[in-house]
């Protein structure tokens, strides 16, 4: 990071200058400094949505989204997901460095003998409606970890973040399957720490008591890719809510907890249930053209889910590899003639020769593919979010952890521009008058 140049802004109403640094990262577009900007001219900025808006600095995650390049710690994601498996990046977003076999070994080895969770959490999920939406339990059952777990919730103490983060890592994939199983009305299933952390995951979402699952190597693949590619993102909603409620000093669980709410919006982590359900009601490749039409009509409210990111104008890394997988799990489920699948790559074909989606930069994201894949797999839509959240721990984990171990960190305060009454004095109820 380097200060190499400025720029110089003035205020027309007062004949002030001001210059701002312009700091250079890595990677990517450089920002303009503000820490000074209302100091000097009494002005806030307005960026809605932080379109333009940097809200921190970070080493962790690096997105060009014109060239469609995703990096987590410099490391090309495609090489990643050729090469790797999640709890090695896991890994490497948490400490910075990809292990070598020994810190693999024991790494591994610590994740997978904090699986399980606290009996008494269990009394947490029979509270819930059994029709609860699993995302709506995973929001309080991570909350109330901090009530098990109060023994390491000391953020200023780098051993207690770390002992923090790996029981969340630990504990997600967990607290996730429960909360399937009991909307399900089905036996718990324990954790197996013979398996790997997505055949784990695997098996307690998908094992009854009476019939183990049957989980294939392909099935065990495309979860760690499903799981590897949504680790971390960069500054998106839930993660930048993680960071928010983590500056107030909140502790790591309730942290994660907020970040989850902000996940389970039909805007973010909620698309791959949402891209499934529109190719359900495209329902055949021969009525394809007419829903293109009706996204193209603006009088029209249908919108083809999974196309376009606000980040990527270009295709998203992400989904060429999990339409790889999704071909592989296909194959392995014998289910390659399965319509939904048809449609989707007839909807990308489409999407990458019409001019009307070229023009608007509306490729297939992560989310058009990662559905399929869970949906073959056998896991139902409304635990689509969930996976999401499993994923996305370990980078709001390791985002949390940068923002607290950063000097001079204080409380994120945003500020607005009001448009409200200018001040008023109070009328006493009998004399207001009918409006």
């Amino acid at each position: 990071m380097t200060m190499a140049n400025s720029l110089s802004i003035r205020d027309n109403r007062s004949g002030k200058e001001i210059e701002l640094p312009i700091i250079e990262g890595t990677e990517g577009p450089g920002v303009l400094d503000f820490t000074k900007f209302y100091k000097e001219f009494g002005l806030f900025t307005l960026d809605p949505g932080f379109r333009s808006t940097a809200s921190c600095k970070s080493d962790i995650t690096f997105i060009d989204g014109d060239k469609g390049i995703l990096l987590y710690r410099g490391y090309p994601i495609e090489q990643l997901a050729e090469n790797s498996t999640y709890l090695e990046v896991c890994y490497l977003l948490l400490k910075g460095e990809l292990p070598n076999q020994d810190q693999c070994g024991e790494f591994t080895k610590t994740i997978t003998k904090h699986t399980m969770v606290h009996e008494q959490m269990l009394n947490f999920y029979r509270g819930y409606r059994r029709d609860a939406h699993p995302m709506a339990i995973m929001v309080g059952v991570v909350g109330a970890l901090s009530s098990f777990y109060h023994d390491s919730l000391e953020i200023d103490d780098p051993r207690h973040r770390e002992i923090s983060a790996y029981r969340l890592l630990a504990k997600l994939p967990t607290i996730a399957a429960l909360s399937y199983k009991y909307s399900k009305g089905q036996p718990f299933i324990y954790p197996d720490n013979s398996l790997s952390y997505s055949a784990n995951f695997l098996n307690m979402l998908l094992s009854v008591p009476c019939q183990p699952s049957e989980i294939s190597p392909v099935m065990v693949k495309a979860m760690d890719l499903i799981l590897m590619l949504h680790a971390d993102h960069e500054q998106n909603a839930s993660t930048s809510t993680v960071r928010l409620a983590g500056s107030s000093k909140a502790n790591p669980f309730a942290a994660i907890s907020a970040g989850i709410g902000a996940l389970w919006g039909p805007a973010h982590g909620g698309a791959n249930e949402a891209v499934l359900s529109m190719l359900q009601e495209i329902g055949s490749v021969d009525r394809i053209g007419t829903f293109v039409e009706r996204a193209k009509d603006p009088n029209d409210s249908f919108r083809l889910m999974g196309f376009g990111h606000r980040v990527y104008k270009n295709y998203d890394p992400r989904a060429r590899i999990l339409k790889k997988a999704a071909h592989e799990v296909l194959a392995d489920r014998d289910r390659l003639d399965d319509p939904l699948f048809k449609i989707a790559l007839e909807l990308e074909r489409i999407a990458q020769e019409d001019e009307y989606f070229k023009s608007r930069k509306l490729y297939p994201n992560v989310d058009f593919y990662s559905g399929i894949i869970q949906s073959a797999i056998g896991i139902p839509t409304n635990m689509f979010t969930v996976i999401f959240s499993v994923a996305r721990t370990i980078g709001w984990i390791s985002q949390w952890v940068e923002m607290i171990s950063e000097k001079g960190q204080a409380i994120g305060r945003p500020r607005q521009l009001y448009t409200g009454h200018k001040k008023r004095d109070y009328v006493p109820l009998a004399q207001r008058k009918i409006l």
